[in-house]
Order: C-alpha cells, then structure tokens, then sequence
C-alpha cells in the first residue's frame, strides 16, 4: 500500500459511520494504530538527530578551543 495518509484512514472511518457498515472498521483502527505509530517513531528520531546534531556542534567548538590551546602551548615550549 504505497504512502497511505492517517487522514485517509480516518476519511474511511465516517464513511463507515454514514453508511451504517462497520464490517471493515476492525481493519481501519488497526491500520490508524500502525501510521500513529510509524508516525510518532519518526518524530522520536526528529528530535534524536537534533540532539545529536547539537552535541555534534559542541564537540566541534571543544576541539577547536583545545587544538588553539595546544597551539599556543607548543610555541610557549622552549625548544
């Protein structure tokens, strides 16, 4: 089933409503569960990937300070 959308899911559920036949509403629930679920993995990952990305950054900034201060330790060393 290529890219179903949780809205189209919950389209099917009226539907199922208006015309009174909930024959299928056992397989919709579930198909709604399994893409709130995907969904929700995803922004978990999100926000994993944003917290990594700034640790990233700040390691980065760290290493630039202590490879100045090596710099400038090795020209403060008498030869």
């Amino acid at each position: 089933m290529p890219n179903r959308l949780l809205c189209t899911v919950f389209d099917e559920m009226r539907q199922c409503v208006k015309t009174s036949n909930f024959s299928y509403l056992s397989g919709l629930i579930e198909e709604a569960q399994s893409l709130g679920n995907r969904m929700e993995s995803y922004l978990y990952e999100m926000k994993d990937y944003e917290r990594l990305h700034r640790e990233i950054r700040d390691l980065k900034t760290k290493r630039k300070k202590l490879e100045k201060e090596i710099g400038e330790f090795e020209a403060q060393k008498p030869d």
